[in-house]
């Protein structure tokens, strides 16, 4: 069983910036992505960013320009850089790891708060 664990939400405000960690265990050669999603209160969860082990990315509309995806993938790590932060973007982050066969593992989230 593997681990996915996130680190580095905060609060900040409108307009700052912060920067997620996830660190999982799995080798890139189990791994097809790594993703981030987010649960604002009362809300569903949302998909916001895709890294593939290509190095490819993709973002939800909302966050794109603002919300970059990046890792190490000799460290087992992937970041979520967030600037100019909205207050719309306060809620629990989480990520998503997804290996080759299909399966799907999460961290317990982190809290991200922006106040205006």
């Amino acid at each position: 069983q593997g681990q996915v664990v996130e680190s580095g939400g905060g609060t900040v405000q409108a307009g700052g910036s912060l920067k997620l960690t996830c660190v999982h265990s799995w080798d890139i050669f189990d791994l097809d992505s790594v993703h981030w999603y987010r649960q604002a209160p009362g809300k569903q969860r949302e998909w916001i960013a895709r890294r593939g082990t290509d190095g490819s990315a993709s973002y939800t509309d909302s966050v794109m320009g603002r919300f970059t995806i990046f890792g190490d993938a000799a460290k087992n790590v992937v970041h979520l850089q967030m600037n100019n932060l909205k207050p719309e973007d306060t809620g629990v982050y989480y990520c998503k790891i997804e290996q080759s066969g299909g399966q799907a593992s999460w961290g317990q989230g982190t809290q991200v708060t922006v106040s205006s």
